[in-house]
Order: structure tokens, then C-alpha cells, then sequence
């Protein structure tokens, strides 16, 4: 999976997808072929910064950044479109213009996520994160990190299919440093298995 974090201040590429504080569509193309030739099989295209200290964005503006982009590079290439959204309006709108997978940092916690992605039909990455991106880092702290993770996901998975999502459609990410210190995440990294 290659990223294309479409927001200006970026944690991965700085902002340089942007030109004069808009995403800048032929760097974005230009990018996404460069991640395609280094062997993604998979883009994920977000809208909101969710590193830590991150403000959130309004939703008018997480569309603004990804739709364009989602029907460029789906007209463009011959590749799986992944949308890194928590926002239900999003995975409506990105499932109706060629997305074909939603990524969500908040676990389809926000009100309408659930529904929005059953409606959608679209496969479903789960992640683990402690806190929300403004705070994540501050004090991030567990008993036991591995069963919290594992009690998390599988919650998360259940609520997704009292919702009506057929199981086969979930993934589930253990969240590496979203409020885990490097420790922490080492000891998830080391229990993927379970």
C-alpha cells in the first residue's frame, strides 16, 4: 500500500502535494504513478492529517481534498483505491466515485460510520488507536497492550457485523504508533499472530 496523505501539512511528504495551500492534482498523479512503479498495489488517498497533534478538519474540506483525487487516479490507473477516512459522508461519496476499500483510523466509531460502510459494501481496515490524533501521543499507556489491541479489534469487528457487514470484508490494524510509544509498539508488532 502506497499513501498519498492529500493534506498540507503532512507527516509523510510535508505538504508537497499542495500548491498554494490546494492539492496540486499532476504532483498527486505524478506521485501515485512513481508509488504504482515502486509496486503498490494498493492507494491510499486521505484527507485529514492524523499525526500527532493534528487538528481535525471540517468535512466540506476532507472532500474537497480527496474526491478529485479518488476519480483522477480511478480514471488514470488500473489500481485498488483505498480512502483513509472516519467521516460516514466520505465513505458514501469515495464508495460512489471508484473507492475500493475504506481505512479507518477511529474504527467506524464516528455516528453514521457503521451504516455508511455497510452501505457501501466496501472491504474495511479497523485500526487501533489510544486517544484521538491531537492527544495520542501524550501519555499513551497500557496494562496489557496486546490484549487491550486484541479486545479493541474484535469489538470493533462485532459491532461491524451487528451492523449487517459480512465478516469476510473487515482487516484489522494494530495502529503502530497511534498512542504507542516505539516499546509499545515493538511488543504489538511482535504479537500479530494472535
Amino acid at each position: 500500500m502506497g499513501v498519498l496523505n492529500i493534506t498540507p501539512d503532512s507527516f509523510s511528504d510535508g505538504g508537497t502535494l499542495h500548491r498554494n495551500g490546494r492539492p496540486d492534482l499532476d504532483k498527486i498523479l505524478r506521485r501515485a504513478e512513481q508509488i504504482l512503479i515502486e509496486g503498490a498495489g494498493i492507494i491510499d488517498v486521505g484527507g485529514e492529517s492524523t499525526r500527532p497533534g493534528a487538528d481535525v478538519v471540517s468535512v466540506a474540506e476532507e472532500l474537497d481534498r480527496v474526491l478529485p483525487v479518488v476519480e483522477a487516479i480511478t480514471q488514470r490507473f488500473k489500481t485498488i483505491v483505498s480512502i483513509d477516512t472516519s467521516s460516514p459522508e466520505l465513505i458514501r461519496e469515495a464508495a460512489a466515485c471508484g473507492g475500493a476499500m475504506i481505512n479507518d483510523v477511529r474504527a467506524l466509531e464516528r455516528p453514521g460510520a457503521l451504516a455508511a460502510a455497510r452501505q457501501s459494501g466496501l472491504p474495511i481496515c479497523l485500526m487501533h488507536m489510544q486517544g484521538q490524533p491531537k492527544t495520542m501521543q501524550h501519555t499513551p499507556g497500557y496494562n496489557d497492550v496486546v490484549g487491550e489491541v486484541i479486545d479493541y479489534l474484535s469489538g470493533r469487528a462485532a459491532a461491524c457485523v451487528a451492523e449487517g457487514i459480512d465478516r469476510s470484508l473487515l482487516l484489522v490494524d494494530p495502529g503502530f504508533g497511534f498512542g504507542k510509544r516505539y516499546s509499545i509498539t515493538w511488543r504489538c508488532l511482535t504479537a500479530c499472530r494472535q
